[in-house]
């Protein structure tokens, strides 16, 4: 069984920026995919970034440029580097782990408030 655990969120001015981690523990076979994922209030869970097992970044369109997702391997953790923060980065972040067998397995989330 795999846990994922955030940490990092809080409250922020506009402008501002914020780095989140993802701890994880327990095992799983093979690792596809890690990836942050934010719901805001009244609307879908939508992707944020992704990276892969080879290193291969992804970014939403609303995160190119600002934001930055990387692994440590060595702790077992993950970061979403967010930079340039917006009101409408204001959300709830999620990560995700995808592994090769297609099992899926998310953290409990972080919030994630942008506001002077």
């Amino acid at each position: 069984q795999v846990q994922l655990v955030e940490s990092g969120g809080g409250l922020v001015q506009p402008g501002g920026s914020l780095r989140l981690s993802c701890a994880g523990s327990g095992s799983v076979s093979s690792i596809n995919a890690m990836g942050w994922y934010r719901q805001a209030p009244g609307k879908e869970r939508e992707h944020v970034a992704t990276i892969s097992w080879s290193g291969n970044t992804y970014y939403a369109d609303s995160a190119k440029g600002r934001f930055t997702i990387s692994r440590d391997n060595t702790k077992n953790t993950m970061y979403l580097e967010m930079t340039s923060l917006e009101p409408e980065d204001t959300a709830v972040y999620y990560c995700n782990l995808r592994s090769a067998r297609g099992e899926e397995y998310w953290g409990q989330g972080t919030q994630v408030t942008v506001s002077s």
